[in-house]
């Protein structure tokens, strides 16, 4: 858990299941790395596979896993996973499989990593899908999460280097956030939080993620963006939430930000690409705030 995680109390109604139907997912219920639990990997039309090369929709770290282990495909309306020649077999509730049929609550065992299937039509994959929006979006802004970015930057950085094809990442903090909220106290400080969040999303492009990063600390992920890309979005950024009528409570409250923007490159971990921006981000407070360094 990160340090920044405050405990959050939930109403009941809030965990009511939603009306719509979900989507069917494999979620692991076991994993040596603990970081594993609970991630949920939502399947679609097209063939999910799982191993540990890196090609693989689903990829698996871990000794006992095959370079291409088994795949998932729909058939139908029914999906069937299927053993790729793995050294040590795909497991279905334990048994050992060759092409099986999945039904709702099957446990699939891959290497040491358990999946349980959930179908989408059923009430236990509905309800998931509810809790597991909880923990990847910010509950006060209403965008992803920490967790979430994450979780992005690890899946994007080998996608970019793999199609040789560049990613950018956008790290930005609002200026001065203290004085906001000693002037106009933590309620207009969390308004333009909000505002600001939603602000920005309006503003990117469909593929583009962005979340909350800690505090007032925003980050936009670029996927097919180079350093000039990044630095223009970054400029429309800033000069939007310039130009932006914060009004809370009839009182205008004048707000800019600081953004850092990096690309990714060859030697580039999610937590070296995170730091490449922010020392950007801080270089551009340093310069006088309001601007964008890269």
């Amino acid at each position: 858990m990160d340090s920044d995680i405050k405990t959050r109390v939930t109403p009941l109604d809030e965990l009511k299941a939603p009306t719509t139907p979900g989507q069917d997912c494999l979620v692991i219920i076991y994993a040596t790395d603990a970081r594993m639990f609970g991630k949920r990997h939502v399947l679609g039309t097209g063939a999910t596979t799982l191993g540990r090369g890196s090609e693989n929709t689903i990829v698996l770290e871990n000794d006992a896993v095959s370079r291409r282990h088994c795949k998932i495909e729909k058939r139908g309306r029914a999906y069937f996973v299927q053993d790729q020649d793995s050294t040590n077999g795909t497991y279905v509730n334990d048994v050992l499989i060759s092409d099986y049929q999945l039904a709702r609550g099957d446990q699939v065992k891959v290497g040491d990593t358990i999946f349980k299937f959930l179908s989408g039509s059923d009430m236990e994959a509905q309800y998931h899908e509810t809790i597991y929006r909880m923990t990847i979006v910010d509950g006060l802004t209403g965008i992803h999460n920490k967790r979430f970015l994450l979780d992005t930057l690890e899946r994007e950085i080998p996608r970019a280097r793999r199609h040789q094809r560049p990613l950018g990442l956008v790290m930005f903090d609002i200026d001065h956030f203290k004085k906001i909220n000693d002037t106009f106290g933590h309620l207009a400080g969390d308004f333009v939080l909000k505002e600001l969040a939603q602000l920005v999303k309006n503003r990117l492009r469909p593929d583009d993620v962005l979340g909350r990063y800690g505090g007032e600390e925003f980050a936009v992920v670029l996927p097919e963006t180079d350093l000039e890309g990044g630095r223009v979005i970054a400029e429309e950024l800033r000069t939007l939430i310039e130009a932006h009528a914060f009004l809370f409570e009839q009182e205008r409250i004048q707000v800019t930000c600081s953004l850092g923007v990096a690309i990714v490159d060859e030697d580039s971990d999610v937590l070296g690409f995170l730091k490449a921006a922010d020392e950007r981000l801080y270089a551009a407070k340093r310069g006088g705030r309001n601007r964008v360094m890269i």
